[in-house]
């Protein structure tokens, strides 16, 4: 009798301990399920801000000039660009967009990433010519941010190595950012079309295009009215006002039209330009396939700032 049930006992013990080995497999399946999970919604959050809000996979690829708004030439994209950024641009020197995807970033940390992004300061500690918005970057939510690091991490590697920066002024001129608290950063609610599109308009760095230049640099009293004539030897452009000036901004522009625009002049990067004629530098092909919702509270918020008279040529003789 003692012996069958202690033969029992094992017995139940045997399965309990199948049952509880069962649960602890099962229980890892499901976390690493989820961690991967997560890690693809983080990758495509990225995508989509790198790609359509940011833009950094704009400045950091081979644009086509042969086409309307350059669009992307496939197979560049993060790889770093082929032109370098100028005196039409505003630059003293020349500074090319580098390499960002893992053929060049393999030895970079994930906080040396976020200390570039968000302050400046490259992996050699040297500050980063403020040509790239980390002054706008570093006004994101920090979730935001490391998903725009997971997303380049996830790129195909491009081997391309950019020309160094050669500068006419000391680079101590243009300091880095202070170390902040990016997790005081939040995203708005969506739901809050104003804070949510002033939130997006900071992150894709509109004001740094659509601000006059002064003489000591861009004018934010007139902040968004535009006129900043960009010159290069293909053509010269001068950008829009996006104020909600009723006679030269786009003050009688209704929701629908706003997006309409985006929308349109996507489709358009598709268009060949001939050689000599006007183009534009504003990346419509990946502005264009921003969400509409998203381009809808950029509108809300560009219709809150401050009207601005200033009329614009579009493509200044």
């Amino acid at each position: 009798m003692k012996k069958r049930l202690t033969l029992a006992v094992l017995a139940m013990m045997a399965m309990a301990a199948l049952y509880f080995s069962s649960c602890k497999e099962k229980k890892a399946e499901t976390t690493s399920t989820s961690s991967a999970d997560s890690l693809q919604k983080m990758v495509a959050r990225g995508e989509y801000l790198a790609n359509h809000v940011t833009v950094c996979i704009d400045c950091h690829s081979i644009r086509d000039t042969g086409h309307f708004s350059m669009p992307i030439v496939p197979g560049t994209e993060g790889g770093g660009a082929a032109f370098a950024f100028g005196k039409g641009e505003f630059v003293p020197g020349e500074v090319t967009p580098p390499n960002i995807t893992p053929a060049a970033l393999k030895d970079w940390s994930d906080e040396e990433l976020l200390r570039a992004i968000t302050r400046g300061i490259n992996k050699k500690g040297d500050t980063i010519f403020p040509i790239m918005p980390y002054h706008s970057y570093s006004k994101m939510d920090k979730s935001d941010i490391l998903a725009i690091v997971a997303y380049i991490r996830s790129l195909k590697p491009v081997e391309h190595t950019t020309p160094a920066r050669k500068l006419d002024v000391p680079m101590s001129m243009f300091g880095p950012l202070p170390d902040g608290n990016l997790d005081q950063n939040k995203m708005p609610d969506p739901a809050d079309k104003v804070a949510y599109g002033a939130y997006l308009t900071r992150s894709a760095a509109c004001a740094d295009c659509h601000t006059p230049m002064g003489p000591k640099g861009p004018d934010f009293s007139k902040v968004f009215s535009g006129g900043t004539v960009f010159d290069n030897p293909v053509f010269k452009v001068a950008v829009a006002n996006i104020t909600p000036d009723t006679a030269t901004g786009i003050g009688a522009w209704t929701e629908e039209m706003f997006v309409n625009k985006f929308k349109t002049n996507a489709s358009e990067a598709m268009l060949q330009t001939r050689p000599g004629r006007q183009n534009t530098f504003m990346p419509w092909s990946m502005y264009g396939n921003m969400k509409e919702d998203d381009l809808k509270a950029i509108y809300a918020f560009l219709r809150t700032v401050k009207p601005v008279t200033n009329k614009v040529e579009k493509f200044p003789k």
